[in-house]
């Protein structure tokens, strides 16, 4: 059997980076992780192809060798998804899809005509699928029926079959599940409440297999929330230590997790010492009446400065995720999210308008209310949020794209990220042992070159460059590099935040026009039954 992995396009959005990626000469931030760790699972003396849309496309001779295409898809990645299951199609291939997308909403894969719906955790769904091509199935849906998987059996990633040289980061996964209950989040329903991990030699292994295949590059854990069990985690930590030691620290690894990190600093130090050097948090809204109501709780309980200030003086940068268009939200949320932003410093702030996505609590509760506008979501940030909210959504608009350029004007984001590099160089870091020392790579010296070029010699930003550069020579030289790949963010957000302004502008201009034709034609009934 001849596999052709295939995984869709992402749109232009905000972790895109398509500019800072050109800097590197890469062509994708993360690798598929899903399609590789698929690979494993399926028969071994299967053949495989993986064809990531995003580095390349597919070759004919690809497409031609290939007896089963599996595809594997986000929310965001649907328009690609389906147009590449309906060419699969056209040239007469089976198609089996599968992933959160698929999951989500699988009537949508059925229409577009896939054949095989691989759908929930594969370690489960996989084998039923396995089995029903023996059988010679033809179409088929494979459920798990509410049961969740023992991750500690998923086999390595066949990490083997992704071009490295494409990628910015490579993905490892430690969990699976979150314990809290944020009413607007589909991690919960896909994965469960209770974080199921893999065991501490697991990680390792797949460490050794990509140390094996060449990796010397930052590893991105993608667990949705790194610390979810945090008796787990140290565990892990602790074995991974002395295995970064032996191997002369050959990864920098970043993380999402939950804000309660910030009262473990026992769990912040072991991360530390073992070469985390970034943390995504789930901060949302500065609006503690907004947490609660959505049911972040977690983000209740401490001071949000506090605790974003205590993590980075911890050693760990911080990026951070925030929405707009709560339930009971008071005028000036953008405002208030980008006054927290400024104030805690933290340079890379996701920032979207509020979706309710399928199957989570908040897309019950509004399905309920009758206030859903579409019954689909995406959560790029240049997509309006497709229920009713409880204010203007043109305010709510207006404020998301004013907040946005705010947040990414040139100044103030390089300002931002000089004043959190010189909190992480007061960080206090627990001792390590040293990288070994790399060759001079061409890559990133071409990077150097060009944002010295541009921010320190042709924008306006240049004599602040240059003085936050030389600050930063003197207070944190051992963050200079990092610092000035961050730096080197603006020059994604620059293009991209007119894209929000303009994409975002027009789709309020269209909702503002069919809301007053349907106001027109419903006066337009009153008045023919009133005559």
């Amino acid at each position: 059997m001849n596999v052709l992995l295939l995984y869709p396009r992402f749109p232009k959005s905000f972790w895109s980076f398509e500019k800072t990626l050109a800097l590197l000469d890469r062509k994708a931030m993360l690798p598929p992780l899903g399609l590789v760790t698929v690979a494993a699972i399926l028969p071994q003396e299967w053949e495989y192809k993986l064809v990531d849309r995003n580095v390349r496309v597919c070759t004919e001779a690809e497409w031609a060798w290939a007896d089963l295409v599996i595809m594997s898809a986000m929310i965001v990645q649907k328009e690609d998804l389906l147009s590449q299951i309906i060419e699969a199609k056209s040239r007469g291939k089976r198609v089996a899809v599968g992933g959160p997308f698929p999951t989500a909403l699988p009537d949508e894969m059925t229409s577009a005509g896939a054949d095989y719906l691989i759908l929930d955790e594969g370690e489960i769904t996989l084998p039923l699928f396995v089995a029903a091509i023996a059988r010679g199935d033809r179409t088929g849906i494979f459920r798990s029926g509410g049961e969740k998987p023992d991750v500690t059996n998923t086999p390595t990633p066949r990490f083997d079959l992704l071009e490295f040289e494409a990628y910015a980061e490579m993905s490892v996964q430690f969990s699976r599940g979150c314990p809290f209950q944020c009413e607007f989040c589909d991690i919960i329903v896909l994965y469960g409440r209770k974080p199921r991990t893999k065991n501490p030699e697991q990680i390792l292994a797949e460490l050794d297999y990509l140390y094996k295949l060449g990796w010397r590059r930052s590893i991105f854990m993608v667990d949705d929330n790194f610390i979810g069990n945090k008796r787990n985690v140290k565990l892990f930590l602790k074995s991974l230590l002395p295995w970064m030691v032996e191997h002369n620290y050959p990864f920098s690894f970043a993380t999402e997790a939950s804000v309660d990190l910030a009262q473990d600093q026992e769990l912040m130090d072991l991360m530390v010492v073992c070469n985390f050097g970034a943390v995504f948090l789930g901060i949302e809204t500065p609006d503690e009446e907004s947490l609660t109501f959505t049911q972040k709780y977690q983000n209740t309980r401490d001071s949000l400065s506090e605790a974003v200030n205590r993590i980075t003086r911890s050693g760990l940068r911080v990026m951070a995720g925030f929405i707009i268009g709560f339930d009971g939200e008071k005028v000036g949320a953008g405002a208030r999210i980008v006054k927290f932003v400024e104030e805690t410093a933290i340079p890379t702030a996701l920032f979207s308008m509020l979706q309710a996505l399928p199957d989570t609590a908040l897309w019950h509760r509004l399905e309920k209310e009758g206030r859903l506008r579409n019954k689909s979501a995406n959560i790029n940030q240049t997509t309006l949020m497709n229920f009713v909210p409880t204010r203007p959504l043109e305010d709510i608009a207006r404020e998301y794209v004013q907040a946005f350029c705010d947040l990414y004007e040139p100044e103030r984001f390089l300002e931002r990220t000089y004043k959190h590099f010189r909190l992480l160089g007061e960080a206090t870091y627990p001792k390590k042992g040293k990288a070994a020392k790399k060759p001079l790579n061409w890559k990133v010296l071409r990077a150097f070159i060009i944002i010295c070029w541009r921010q320190g010699v042709r924008r306006q930003t240049r004599w602040q460059f240059w003085r936050n550069l030389w600050s930063m020579y003197q207070h944190n030289p051992g963050g200079v590099s990092s610092y000035l790949a961050v730096c080197a963010q603006i020059e994604h957000f620059l293009e991209y935040r007119q894209i929000v302004r303009d994409e975002i502008e027009a789709q309020v201009a269209e909702f503002l026009e069919a809301e007053a034709r349907v106001k027109l034609e419903a006066q337009v009934m009153v008045n023919s039954i009133a005559n």
